[in-house]
């Protein structure tokens, strides 16, 4: 169907042209036939300037002076033919160079008229394109100040919650251990197995490890300091610190992949925080997969920015769960927080990069994190 698109564009292109060439052409010779037969009666001289003009506008300067050129030498034939008497035989032709002259003047001025025109238009159609870029750049950025002070008041929230809550569940734990003796304690005198009470407490025990532990995600999340910038080299970064994941992922029998670009520059980040926005992506990652799946983590360069790439083969994300990922509390995990991929997103801001996500149900996610290869320190 496009090459079928492809060769009509071109074709209706070409009859345009013929077009705007012969129909000047077939004018300027039914004007000539006019002239001889009206004689001096009417003055058709001027009417050889409408195909004149037209095929100037239409296919440029060089064929407008051409057809004038044409147009003088059919005034002149007509006029020899009808056999005038001049005072001198010169006249005709000098009559003729004279319409040559007048034509020659008004296609110049038409031409450049449309040249200027055409300039006016690309000038307009540049500035534009450059005026709607800003705007999408604008945009970005604006969303991007939006999503910070969102980030900033949700982070102060968090601080002060997790603060308010940390203390009584630390004094609920210290009590938790002084019931368990208490219970081994009566167990003696009681026909109840001090096993009964142990379970239980140690659910509870275990439900508050997991409050400490999204306490532990929000402080995290609130406290996140300035990076401290130093070169790094992502692929020897990487490689280092998922040497220590090799057991989680074979508790899931999930498979990594890794694919470094060696010839990667170095980047400007704080080594720490970079790891921890890359193991958040590879921790949704694996919660994601199933066994036997797939996580693939790669670097690579890509127009002045440095990549690393997170990919799995899980259930993926629809458009609508892609638009809010990152916003803080917001999770697909039941268990979830809400607030590694808000964190990773804070981490590359901190950074000067941007984080992107491409993702289809049932195909998977694709987690990028781009850095500047000089970024600001």
């Amino acid at each position: 169907m496009f090459d079928v698109i492809a060769t009509r564009v071109p074709h209706e292109i070409v009859q345009r042209k013929t077009l705007a060439i012969v129909l000047p052409l077939a004018v300027s010779v039914a004007l000539g036939v006019l002239d001889y037969a009206t004689g001096r009666d009417l003055a058709m001289s001027a009417l050889y300037l409408a195909p004149i003009c037209w095929l100037t506008w239409h296919v440029g300067r060089n064929a407008g002076m051409l057809l004038a050129a044409g147009c003088a030498g059919v005034w002149l034939v007509a006029e020899l033919m009808a056999r005038y008497t001049y005072p001198h035989p010169a006249i005709p032709f000098w009559n003729a160079f004279m319409l040559l002259a007048l034509y020659g003047v008004v296609v110049w001025l038409l031409s450049a008229l449309r040249n200027s025109q055409g300039s006016l238009e690309q000038t307009v159609n540049l500035r534009t394109a450059a005026l709607q870029s800003e705007i999408v750049e604008r945009q970005r950025l604006e969303g991007r100040r939006i999503q910070a002070e969102r980030l900033a008041v949700v982070g102060t929230m968090a601080a002060e919650m997790a603060h308010e809550v940390r203390n009584p569940l630390g004094a609920i734990a210290l009590n938790l251990d002084l019931l368990q003796k208490e219970i081994g304690k009566l167990a003696k005198t009681s026909s109840h197995s001090p096993d009964e009470g142990g379970v239980l407490v140690n659910d509870m025990r275990e439900e508050i490890r997991r409050i400490q532990h999204v306490l532990e995600d929000y402080l995290q999340f609130a406290r996140l300091p300035k990076p401290l910038r130093r070169p790094v080299e992502l692929g020897e970064l990487l490689s280092q610190k998922l040497a220590f994941m090799n057991g989680a992922l074979e508790h899931k029998g999930i498979v990594l992949r890794t694919s470094f670009d060696q010839s990667l520059k170095s980047v400007n980040a704080d080594p720490d925080q970079l790891w921890q926005a890359t193991l958040n992506l590879i921790r949704n990652g694996i919660e994601a997969t199933p066994q036997g799946g797939e996580v693939t983590v790669s670097t690579r360069s890509e127009g002045g920015e440095a990549c690393i790439r997170v990919a799995d083969t899980g259930s993926g994300m629809t458009d609508e769960q892609i638009q809010q990922v990152y916003i803080p509390f917001f999770s697909t995990k039941i268990t979830g927080t809400g607030l590694g991929l808000a964190l990773v997103q804070q981490i590359m801001i901190e950074h000067s990069g941007r984080v992107e996500c491409e993702s289809a149900p049932g195909k998977g996610a694709t987690f990028t994190l781009f850095l500047p290869h000089t970024a600001n320190a």
